[in-house]
């Protein structure tokens, strides 16, 4: 017996059985007595951990990431804890890797440390197939469930987004109106937000009635060498690139690589773009234009979210933040 029987037998949400029982005055006489009854009826008591409503919990949130070594990951793992830290939350950490498995696996070990809820940092935890995302929404039923730039639908499951394919869409868009018309852009996944990256720069070409060539569009490892490897074989097969637009820093690295190797200057020859403007930005020569996906922010708001979950709040499933784009000197826009 849990909080969602008691929320489906007294046809209120779940939010608001939180309410009732942290004695939250917002909640009418008539609805705190009907909740209660049913509590009567189904026997239910708050567990010592009252997981996921802030009653007598653990004060641990159990934190999943796929790879401790990208930068991206390590930096909103960092800024995750720290505004745990200051709601006064310990965290546990699991780098699960990319298998699903093992994804799963480290979901079920933080469930078993009765953790207060789950924060997921980055979109690689959401499989294309459906029926493997399953157990993301079974947790669910246990804990909240926090996406840091990744979506799933479920009840309580909220997701924290970067608007990739805005960042993307305005970043080509630029380059477009600047005169370059044979685009390259590099991505690493088709993760939720590798495609909603993906879908902004077809949009871009679209909107400038720019033919759709599968050419000017690679998947490539989230790796400099590969990166310029990639550029390079396409380059000296005789593809024109005017601008390398990409889906991380890394690859904006390997760009820079390939047009050193090439005599090719930037930005006058060969404009080029990063994402997530990391280190590697401004550890690049010359700096590389890139996308500030606010990675603090997010991770910031989706903490603040769950904070807000845990007193009973209404928050919405989904809260899609805004990028900037950092314009250095690998573009002339």
């Amino acid at each position: 017996m849990n909080i969602y029987d008691v929320s489906e037998k007294a046809g209120v949400s779940i939010a608001t059985v939180s309410r009732v029982l942290n004695g939250n005055p917002n909640v009418s006489e008539q609805t705190k007595n009907k909740v209660l009854a049913v509590m009567d009826e189904l026997g239910y008591t708050p567990n010592v951990f009252a997981r996921g409503l802030g009653l007598n919990t653990m004060k641990t949130i159990g934190i999943m990431c796929t790879d401790s070594s990208d930068i991206y990951l390590a930096n909103a793992v960092y800024y995750t804890e720290h505004e745990l830290r200051i709601h006064g939350y310990d965290s546990i950490l699991c780098c699960t890797g990319y298998d699903l498995e093992n994804k799963k696996k480290s979901l079920d070990l933080l469930l078993s440390k009765r953790v207060d809820a789950i924060i997921m940092v980055g979109s690689k935890f959401l499989e294309p197939k459906h029926s493997d995302n399953a157990y993301i929404t079974a947790a669910s039923q246990q804990v909240p469930i926090m996406l840091v730039n990744g979506f799933l639908e479920g009840s309580n499951i909220y997701c924290t987004l970067c608007n990739d394919y805005r960042a993307i869409f305005d970043i080509t868009n630029a380059l477009i109106e600047n005169g370059r018309h044979n685009t390259l852009y590099l991505y690493t996944s088709n993760s939720y937000s590798g495609t909603r990256k993906r879908e902004g720069f077809l949009r871009a070409l679209t909107r400038h009635k720019l033919p759709i060539r599968e050419k000017y569009m690679q998947m490539c490892k989230k790796d400099i060498s590969d990166s310029r490897d990639t550029i390079a074989r396409l380059y000296h097969s005789g593809l024109t690139i005017d601008s390398v637009v990409t889906s991380d820093d890394s690859l904006a690295v390997g760009a820079l690589k390939f047009a050193l190797s090439n005599q090719l200057s930037v930005p006058g020859d060969i404009s080029i773009v990063g994402y997530n403007n990391s280190i590697l930005a401004t550890c690049a020569e010359p700096e590389l234009t890139s996308v500030d996906t606010k990675v603090q922010n997010l991770c910031i708001h989706t903490v603040k979210s769950l904070m807000s979950i845990f007193k009973g709040y209404n928050v919405p499933a989904r809260t899609i933040l805004s990028a900037d784009i950092v314009y250095r000197k690998t573009t002339n826009i």
